[in-house]
């Protein structure tokens, strides 16, 4: 079965630029040679430190920020070489769902005409359907259809982050890229939104690239987990396999920085030496080599590939190579 996305060998770089003038000094390599594909009903999650570039993948995906180089392939068809006509009708497959529930949202509409305003863009049904669309996503997402002419500010940060689900599933898309969704709000609504995509996405058949920092959510809601770093994919494979047996020193770091609950349990933390590199400039060999407690002399000078080390888990370190 062909898988529902497909990101093969992209890269995002970003001009640096300083001063009065805004000269060019560079790029940012953003994302850098990034490969790895979704199937059909999964969800794949993207972890990483803040500025790896995970949530600038998803906007590449959703074509909000051009690809520099690469291929991304939905449903079969490169996104890059369709005519700007066909990416439209395509755009209602592909939806995203933002951090911030907030300022995500336009403050100047209702919720009538946050919902409604995709369905006018893509000429879905006449005034009266439009309406009946709204008023049944609206409980499917928890929320009451009564509050359709009320705006933004009059509700709470998870109702507001309802309102955003509801906006990207109101067109009935295939894949739903979710940036952070819940690290904006309390613990507490945090898993009842949690709950919610899961369900949507029993119901609906959904496809999610979850992007999150939050390891424990990862663990909770992705099938396949893909750890970035600077801008590269260190490690990807089954969620149950990368937090069983982390194969990439950079994922064993992160794992270990999982706080535990109990507090009569102790356990010895992995202290990461050094900083995290420029993307402007970013070392050669291993991004990860200048604070990596394995580091060979080969690391500084070739980067690693992604290899296949289990029917599970893929890994780029020179560690299996």
């Amino acid at each position: 079965m062909e898988p529902l996305l497909e990101v093969n060998e992209m890269k995002v770089h970003f001009p640096a630029k300083s001063g009065a003038l805004t000269k060019t000094n560079g790029l940012v390599k953003a994302v850098d040679d990034v490969s790895f594909t979704i199937r059909q009903g999964e969800t794949l999650g993207l972890v990483g430190e803040s500025g790896c570039g995970k949530s600038t993948t998803g906007r590449a995906i959703m074509q909000l920020v051009k690809p520099t180089a690469g291929e991304i392939r939905f449903a079969g068809k490169s996104l890059a070489a369709l005519p700007a006509r066909e990416l439209r009708q395509n755009r209602r497959h592909l939806q995203m769902v933002f951090q911030d529930p907030f300022s995500s949202l336009n403050p100047r509409l209702t919720v009538k005409e946050i919902l409604d305003e995709p369905l006018k863009a893509h000429r879905l049904g006449d005034a009266r359907e439009r309406t009946e669309k709204i008023r049944q996503i609206m409980e499917v997402c928890g929320l009451d259809h009564t509050y359709t002419n009320r705006y933004a500010h009059e509700f709470s940060g998870g109702q507001r982050q309802r309102i955003g689900i509801a906006r990207a599933l109101i067109l009935q898309p295939q894949l739903v890229v979710a940036d952070e969704p819940v690290s904006a709000l309390d613990v507490s609504i945090q898993s009842q939104i949690l709950n919610l995509m899961q369900d949507l996405q029993e119901a609906f058949g959904l496809t999610y690239l979850f992007i999150s920092h939050d390891l424990g959510v990862v663990r909770h809601i992705c099938n396949r987990v893909g750890v970035m770093y600077l801008g590269r994919m260190a490690e990807l494979g089954t969620t149950e396999a990368l937090f069983s047996n982390p194969l990439h020193p950079y994922t064993r770091t992160l794992l270990n920085a999982i706080p535990v609950p109990d507090p009569r349990k102790r356990k010895e933390r992995i202290v990461l030496q050094g900083d995290v590199p420029s993307p402007v400039n970013p070392p050669a060999g291993c991004a990860f080599w200048g604070r990596c407690p394995n580091v060979m002399e080969m690391c500084k000078e070739v980067r690693p590939r992604m290899i296949q080390v289990n029917d599970q888990q893929s890994v780029a370190c020179h560690l299996y190579g």
